[in-house]
């Protein structure tokens, strides 16, 4: 029955015509169309058909003066004045499926690992949702072995909860969460890189991730060179696909590196929507998307949960800069990377001392919570 309520949906997102509208405007990444404004909404994938004859992926914005406005997922050349522009379906969506696992995909769900196409699943699921109802979902689990002696003793995490990775750039945030990749206890990993230099992205699958990881992860990759979008949504196909296999009644590791980078991206379309800046230039907007995305992870409503490792690239050693305030007050706990300590050369460079889980205190018994709590003392002498 809801294979063939998806079927319906879908079938009524087909148009009995073809609507469209012709470029007014392009400014910057942000392209403007007339014509046909009421036919499309917040959201709306559109194709925009350039002069040599290319489609390139949009998505609408917003709205300005009786205008639409979009953005694009890859590069504008091409597109002019009068260029025609479709509406081609409501809010994105993907079909994912078991078989997932080990593969690479971008932030349109597309493979980019060279292994062919990606099997779909039966049933459709969009990538933007709200998260589970709070009254709903269940309480956070047992805990949850993360593969580093370092984060199950002083910063002891369970299934469902969400921590933030908090370290500046070159201090090993990335091998960290690798490391926790290939070594959890989890059933799937779900990585999301965001903003990653494309140099990296192979060295972090074969030498990082390995094959072993690999092979129980999927990733998403939105390297730092491709548009505002991309990056943005490539988080939250990061979160589609955790829920998929969360619904499937699994443990999921969710991690995405960085969530700095998502706020950049979106601090990027919110400037170019002529949103006014804020906090360090990031608009008002960006504050009110992170919850939306970091909420999504945590327990279901089922036996399945998604636990969360967010990385988060502070910039300028500075842990109080507006990303990192505003990310550390909705997770539940906050791991803390010094480069003081990397300089030493001692990996994973956890500071334990200013590392805090929310929920360590119920998950652990009376002596174990005792004991910690000498050693933390002592370790601060």
């Amino acid at each position: 029955m809801s294979a063939l309520k998806a079927l319906v949906n879908e079938i009524s997102e087909i148009s009995e015509v073809r609507v469209y509208g012709r470029v007014t405007a392009v400014l910057g990444m942000m392209i403007e169309v007339g014509g046909t404004s009421e036919a499309f909404s917040i959201g709306d994938l559109c194709s925009v058909v350039a002069r040599d004859d290319r489609s390139i992926l949009c998505e609408i914005t917003g709205f300005r003066d009786g205008n639409a406005l979009m953005m694009p997922f890859h590069p504008l050349e091409g597109v002019g004045l009068g260029c025609k522009v479709y509406r081609l379906s409501g809010r994105p969506t993907i079909r994912p499926h078991q078989s997932w696992l080990g593969r690479v995909v971008n932030a349109l769900g597309e493979p980019i690992d060279g292994k062919g196409p990606l099997p779909h699943g039966m049933l459709q699921q969009p990538i933007r949702v709200q998260p589970p109802s709070a009254h709903r979902r269940k309480r956070v689990g047992t805990k949850i072995d993360l593969g580093i002696r370092a984060l199950n003793t002083f910063v002891t995490c369970c299934r469902g909860q969400r921590m933030g990775v908090f370290a500046a750039s070159g201090v090993g945030k990335s091998v960290m969460q690798s490391m926790v990749a290939r070594f959890a206890s989890a059933d799937v990993n779900v990585i999301g890189l965001v903003g990653e230099r494309g140099r990296e992205v192979q060295e972090f699958l074969e030498n990082d991730l390995g094959p072993e990881g690999l092979a129980r992860s999927v990733v998403v990759v939105a390297t730092s060179d491709e548009s505002a979008l991309m990056r943005r949504q490539a988080a939250d196909m990061t979160m589609a696909i955790a829920e998929f296999f969360r619904d499937q009644d699994a443990d999921v590791l969710c991690m995405i590196d960085s969530i700095t980078r998502v706020a950049m991206a979106q601090r990027e379309i919110g400037l170019s929507m002529g949103e006014p800046p804020a906090n360090k230039g990031y608009t008002p907007t960006v504050f009110a998307e992170l919850p939306k995305l970091l909420e999504r992870a945590g327990p279901g409503e089922g036996d399945g949960t998604i636990t969360g490792l967010f990385s988060v690239l502070v910039e300028g050693d500075d842990h109080d800069e507006p990303i990192a305030d505003a990310v550390r007050s909705i997770l539940d706990g906050h791991i803390v990377l010094e480069r003081s300590i990397a300089e030493r050369g001692r990996y994973p460079a956890i500071n334990v001392l200013r590392s805090v889980s929310r929920t360590m205190p119920d998950c652990n018994s009376p002596e174990e919570t005792a004991l910690i709590s000498r050693v933390r003392s002592m370790i601060s002498c």
